[in-house]
């Protein structure tokens, strides 16, 4: 059975400063679902990547998607019977995806939030999965992400993360290196990095193959 959906502040973004990426554009995160087109990322289907680690047993119990966006990588999970909560900064996204896991009769919960202060949840999971959320941060941002995300993973528990990788041609906008994956995620703030092998990540303006990627398999100590 899903939790109850979780007891949220009646601002969960009190005090929220714009984002590396609001700054740059000038929009909010929640403009890029108000355009008749839609966002670069939003694909229409869950990431390939996510399906596979899915279909490999990847995701337990709770799981919390970080950053969920339209919510497919969230409904994908739901369609597997497991509890997820899919959060995001934009409540235009968060709106779509209702109306997807309502048309689909799925029980997936969704709320707002801010990625920096996922503790305002009130909950913990044993799964995290951050699908192009943390490529969108710049370095000064990355501790305050990963420290929140600390806050909502259970001891033990595991992170995903897919992000744009510098490795190849054709990168995404604000690849990650391999060492600052790993500098973000480290012993001395709380986490291990399992496994980190090269993926792909598929966008609108990518052909069929998508960008290269990293796909990140990181514990909580």
């Amino acid at each position: 059975m899903p939790e109850p959906s979780p007891t949220l502040p009646d601002d969960p973004f009190r005090g929220r400063r714009p984002t590396s990426h609001e700054r740059m554009t000038g929009l909010p995160w929640d403009a890029s679902y108000r355009r008749d087109d839609p966002a670069p990322w939003d694909i229409g289907h869950p990431q390939p990547a996510i399906v596979r680690l899915a279909s490999e047993g990847g995701f337990a119990r709770t799981v919390l998607d970080a950053g969920c966006g339209t919510g497919e990588n969230t409904l994908h999970l739901a369609a597997l019977g497991l509890p997820v909560l899919g959060v995001d900064v934009a409540e235009t996204a968060l709106a779509i995806a209702r109306e997807k896991a309502a048309a689909r009769a799925l029980s997936a919960e969704f709320a707002p939030a801010d990625a920096f202060h996922l503790d305002r949840l009130g909950r913990m999971f044993e799964t995290v999965l951050d699908c192009g959320l943390f490529h969108a941060f710049d370095r000064d941002e990355r501790p305050e992400y990963v420290t929140s995300l600390a806050s909502v993973t259970k001891h033990d528990g595991t992170l995903y993360v897919l992000c744009f990788s510098d490795a190849g041609p054709d990168t995404g906008p604000h690849p990650v290196t391999e060492q600052e994956l790993r500098a973000a995620f480290d012993h001395s703030n709380g986490w291990n990095v399992v496994a980190l092998k090269p993926d792909r990540v598929q966008t609108r303006f990518h052909d069929h193959n998508g960008a290269p990627a990293w796909l990140a398999t990181i514990r909580r100590l």
